[in-house]
């Protein structure tokens, strides 16, 4: 295979995002088999051609299901809003073709879990879109923690802070309705948290969580794209059925701790995704902020020395940066996206599932549910509950 065709399900904030990770792909990964922009599917014939065009792809559809019968293609990106992932993976895989899907992958565990046996009965080839992971940095604590260098770990904790509708008056945008997103902050935000803390320590075991709707009700958007809209505060308005923050605690399979918190209410914090890790030989500390550097700490070093040090991951040994520039030549948020694509890419030229996969955006959606149900059942909740 020397090139996989795609036709991609939506065209706003992530389907540029995955529009410039495909194009850059060749360019800087060149012994990639290459992705094909075949076709680029939306509901508005105008704004979707504006899209097409600017974005670089051969052709569109309006409608999905007449894109998933399509015999030029063999891959389904989908990037459309959460309530529409599991129509479209189901009859992508019945039409055999490979998906890849934004998180969550589903409103709900038992839909998730659907896409998961759908895909797997059709045998295609299955990835969600947990594009933190491809940042080299997040990829270096990885091998930090793997290799054993902090030790056993004790703790984890994570944040991810944002204050885009901090405004009450802020429009009613789909991703503030349950019906559409799921959830709020805890689906959105927290699932990176979620498989950010999989990634590096491992399963759940058990959470206690709480959340709170600052803003009950917000006039209704007449626009919105990507995370701006328009809307009028005299006009009508509508309920928010969605959590602005929630916070959990957990304890993991291996022994540590960890607390998370999401939330769009803090006030100053853009994009503020960070997380600690804390084991018996060393620490270290991510802020996406910050994308290119790692703070580490090592319990072993001379006494006089001792402190976090700031590790610059742009050299040509950190993961994905021999493709790049220059050691000190730093990368952006849209390079972790052309990262997970080239996973995606591999993993067709060596014949295996990619990763993460679908597995993983069940295992983060049980994590979701069981802090949901320890919310309004206010106790803890084992992973193991939800079967």
């Amino acid at each position: 295979m020397d090139k996989v065709r795609v036709g991609m399900v939506g065209y706003k904030f992530m389907g540029k995002a995955h529009s410039n990770a495909y194009r850059a792909l060749p360019m800087f990964f060149p012994d990639s088999i290459k992705p094909e922009m075949t076709a680029i599917c939306g509901r508005d014939p105008q704004g979707l051609e504006q899209a097409r065009a600017q974005f670089g792809w051969q052709s569109s559809e309006t409608d999905w299901k007449d894109l998933v019968k399509r015999e030029d293609i063999d891959l389904i990106d989908i990037n459309a809003p959460s309530d529409a992932h599991k129509a479209i993976a189901l009859a992508a895989a019945a039409n055999g073709k490979h998906i890849f899907c934004e998180k969550p992958l589903a409103l709900t565990l038992e839909d998730s879990r659907e896409m998961l046996e759908a895909a797997e009965k059709a045998g295609v080839k299955h990835m969600v879109g947990f594009n933190y992971r491809f940042a080299p940095a997040v990829q270096l604590a990885k091998k930090l923690i793997s290799d054993g260098r902090l030790g056993e770990i004790y703790h984890f904790r994570a944040v991810f802070l944002q204050d885009w509708i901090i405004d009450p008056n802020f429009p009613l945008v789909w991703r503030l309705q349950k019906e559409i997103a799921g959830s709020g902050s805890h689906g959105d935000l927290g699932a990176h948290l979620i498989d950010m803390a999989r990634f590096l320590v491992g399963e759940f075991e058990e959470v206690i969580g709480m959340s709170e709707t600052f803003i009950k009700e917000r006039p209704i958007a007449s626009t919105m794209t990507g995370l701006s809209a328009k809307g009028s505060q005299d006009g009508p308005r509508g309920k928010v059925t969605v959590d602005d923050a929630t916070l959990f605690m957990t304890r993991f399979a291996g022994g540590a701790l960890g607390s998370f918190e999401a939330t769009r209410f803090a006030a100053g914090h853009r994009c503020t995704n960070a997380f600690e890790i804390n084991g018996s030989k060393g620490s270290i500390k991510f802020d996406f902020e910050r994308m290119n550097e790692l703070q580490v700490y090592f319990t072993d070093d001379a006494e006089d020395v001792q402190g976090f040090r700031r590790v610059l991951a742009t050299d040509p040994s950190h993961a994905y940066m021999d493709a790049w520039w220059p050691a000190g030549h730093t990368i952006g948020y849209e390079h972790t996206f052309t990262h997970e694509m080239h996973e995606l890419m591999q993993a067709f030229a060596e014949n295996r599932q990619p990763v993460p996969n679908f597995v993983d955006g069940v295992k983060c959606q049980e994590v979701l549910e069981a802090v949901d149900r320890s919310i309004a059942e206010r106790r803890w909740v084992s992973i193991n509950e939800l079967g």
